[in-house]
């Protein structure tokens, strides 16, 4: 188990549910803890130093997340997904993001172009380093920042969870060689935002989020066709 002969991770009291929630999807994420892997509660809580109820409290947000599924015999497991799986959740980015930047565009300031700036030079040293956890945590924080002037704060939501669902499987496509052209299409579509391209720049984030589906599919079918 991930921690096991480390000095135990100790959580601020204050934010105990939020604390755990955050290190247990970096842990998922991260591949630290692998799909049908089951959570060991009374593990958990000895490690972090907390007792089992904020615990069970994290599980259930990271089970609306979709990142655990909870059984009523074996507890939380992180979730497994079907190629059908990823396959819809991908499908949905593709649906909702476009949206959220074409009403973006329009409303976006220099603070929100340059936190995006910074994210993205942030990512590519992320790259340089190979550091694959910041990776992931970098490219939702960039599309996120692009997304929260649009002022839907339903569909940010929602695209959220999703970023959060694929994120473990965009890792897998990123560390297989889509870092540069990922760096690539990032800075295009912030430059379409800088030049107020509201519809160039929906369609743009439609083919990003598909082509980044059809990749992992690929990958997905080339595994499992040498098992």
């Amino acid at each position: 188990m991930p921690g096991t002969g480390q000095a135990p991770r100790r959580l601020r009291r204050q934010t105990v549910v939020e604390s755990a929630t955050e290190e247990l999807r970096r842990r998922i994420l991260a591949g630290e803890f692998g799909a049908g892997e089951a959570l060991r509660q009374d593990a958990l809580a000895e490690e972090f130093g907390i007792s089992r109820i904020p615990l069970r409290e994290s599980f259930r947000q990271l089970a609306a997340e979709g990142l655990v599924t909870i059984h009523p015999h074996r507890g939380a497991v992180v979730s497994t997904l079907s190629t059908e799986d990823i396959a819809e959740l991908f499908d949905l980015r593709a649906m909702l993001e476009p949206d959220l930047i074409r009403r973006a565009v329009p409303r976006m300031g220099e603070d929100t172009l340059a936190e995006a700036a910074r994210i993205l030079s942030d990512y590519a040293a992320a790259i340089d380093r190979a550091d694959l956890n910041a990776w992931g945590e970098l490219n939702t924080e960039y599309h996120l920042a692009l997304y929260r002037p649009a002022g839907r704060p339903q569909t940010l939501a929602l695209v959220r969870a999703l970023l959060a669902n694929t994120d473990r499987y965009t890792r897998l496509q990123l560390a297989a060689g889509g870092t540069e052209r990922a760096k690539a299409e990032h800075a295009e579509l912030l430059a379409l935002c800088r030049r107020g391209a509201a519809e160039d720049a929906a369609r743009f984030t439609h083919q990003h989020v598909m082509e980044v589906k059809q990749d992992l599919l690929r990958m997905i079918a080339v595994a499992e066709a040498g098992d």
